[in-house]
């Protein structure tokens, strides 16, 4: 029955330093202002449709919001992105813990790595982590080949495991760059095959996609749809997993 679905929305909040990627320089202030300016329009969705979310954070981030943190802490899960987004080391995974942990006064449980790197699953459980929800089981040309990995919530390594979203057989990712790039209908359609078999669905973005960043001249894939365009199209996706089951956060599946 769909009131026992259950929608794990994520945010993974970040520098936005996707434009180095391809070349450009951005100063840095202008990269975390961009991701706050998206948080602040999804923050205004999630209210209007009473999500209840999981924000994958970078501590280097949360040090220069610790208010808003403190905000978002009120009604979500507050969750590591580790300590920055461009450059990881493993002592990150516990820095970045504790750094949420203080400005957030809420205990930090969940961790996702940046840029859809696996983590190395007995070095979170040493950092004091409960879950990982780095894992995208899916295939995606030249960024991510995953297809034989658990589809599902599963136990590894001490760790749970929450990956993001595909469907069974084919394995058609529901999440930013599916919902970005192919009609509204599609990511509606699978989604629902998705919640049919698992009774839950997880779907991750980013806040930066909710401003308009075509000025930085990234590919059409990442910029074509963005800022208010995105943000009309994220709001028609929400109201309709409003329909198909409850809201929840990661930690909630635990």
């Amino acid at each position: 029955m769909k009131q026992d679905n259950r929608i794990l929305i994520s945010v993974d909040v970040e520098e936005f330093d996707i434009p180095e990627a391809f070349g450009r320089q951005v100063p840095l202030q202008e990269k975390l202002e961009i991701s706050r300016r998206g948080l602040q329009a999804a923050l205004q969705l999630f209210e209007k449709y009473q999500v209840r979310a999981t924000f994958f954070i970078t501590a280097y981030w949360a040090q220069h919001y610790p208010e808003l943190i403190r905000q978002l802490a009120l009604h979500h899960e507050i969750a590591s992105h580790a300590y920055y987004h461009s450059s990881f080391a493993e002592q990150d995974m516990e820095g970045s813990r504790l750094v949420l942990q203080e400005i957030s006064g809420q205990q930090v449980r969940g961790f996702r790595m940046p840029g859809g790197s696996r983590a190395d699953l007995k070095a979170l459980l040493r950092a004091g982590y409960s879950y990982d929800a780095s894992l995208n089981p899916t295939w995606l040309p030249g960024h991510l080949n995953h297809r034989r990995e658990p589809r599902t919530m599963h136990r590894q390594d001490g760790m749970w495991i929450i990956p993001s979203s595909v469907s069974p057989l084919i394995r058609y990712p529901v999440f930013w760059l599916t919902l970005k790039n192919t009609p509204l209908w599609m990511s509606r359609h699978f989604s629902k095959v998705i919640l049919q078999k698992d009774h839950y669905l997880s779907f991750q973005f980013h806040p930066w996609e909710l401003v308009n960043i075509r000025e930085y001249n990234l590919p059409g894939y990442i910029s074509r749809i963005c800022g208010a365009v995105m943000q009309q199209k994220l709001e028609r996706y929400l109201i309709f997993l409003q329909q198909q089951g409850r809201f929840c956060a990661h930690i909630d599946m635990l």
